[in-house]
């Protein structure tokens, strides 16, 4: 028998509406695959991890930096070679460091490392020290008014912790050793102590075993401590340090 209506032509599909769990008019089979789907895990994306673990490692980088400035760890500039008091300091003399400093500590930033080169070293600079603006001068002894003075010591005369530049001292006339050259009847040149500071101290006697003692003196007793000095017969007596 044929169909009024002709041929099937194809099949006809007729999707299922959107089902709302909990819906009126849902099933029981319905709610239970909607509560399924929910609890399905997710996927990760490989481009996602990676991201995360890169800003992870940004931020170890970061907070070892705050760390560092909350620390106080400050680049300065160090001695790297033994500069005598009253001498040029060069390039080689200088590094840099860091450290951890507290407050009320000079130090010269790295920074300006450059500015310290050819300035004179005020005080003996020792390696491994931090050099501070009080280590530094920009001219070399004497000043005006006051006269340089080398004397000659005997390391036997000397303190037994030594002297320093910076040291104070007098210069004192003493009567000799009987018998020494010109101890007898000789007239001091020196009327009475001379105020002297120490400006170097060699650290090498030279050849007749003397150290020799750079004395910095007022002009107007320059004359008579040279004097005093040259026959031997004085000594130096300490009245302050540094």
């Amino acid at each position: 028998m044929s169909d009024k209506h002709g041929p099937a032509v194809g099949t006809a599909y007729f999707p299922e509406r959107d089902v709302v769990p909990d819906s009126p008019g849902t099933g029981p089979l319905s709610r239970a695959m909607a509560g399924r789907l929910r609890h399905l895990p997710r996927r990760r994306r490989p481009a996602m991890i990676a991201l995360a673990v890169a800003m992870a490692a940004t931020g170890v980088v970061v907070s070892a930096a705050i760390y560092q400035r909350a620390d106080h760890q400050l680049p300065v500039v160090m001695v790297t070679q033994a500069v005598p008091a009253g001498a040029v300091i060069s390039a080689g003399d200088l590094g840099s460091t860091s450290v951890s400093l507290g407050s009320g500590i000079a130090v010269i930033p790295a920074s300006q490392l450059h500015e310290a080169i050819g300035l004179v070293a005020a005080v003996d600079l020792e390696p491994a020290t931090l050099l501070s603006p009080a280590d530094l001068t920009s001219s070399r002894p004497p000043a005006p008014g006051v006269e340089l003075v080398p004397a000659p010591v005997r390391p036997a005369d000397l303190p037994a912790t030594s002297l320093a530049a910076g040291d104070h001292v007098l210069v004192v006339a003493t009567p000799g050793i009987q018998g020494q050259p010109g101890s007898a009847g000789a007239v001091p040149s020196l009327a009475g102590p001379v105020a002297a500071a120490i400006e170097a101290v060699s650290s090498v006697p030279d050849s007749e075993g003397f150290d020799v003692v750079d004395l910095l003196v007022s002009d107007s007793d320059a004359v008579a401590v040279a004097s005093q000095v040259s026959t031997g017969q004085f000594a130096l007596v300490v009245t302050r340090r540094g």
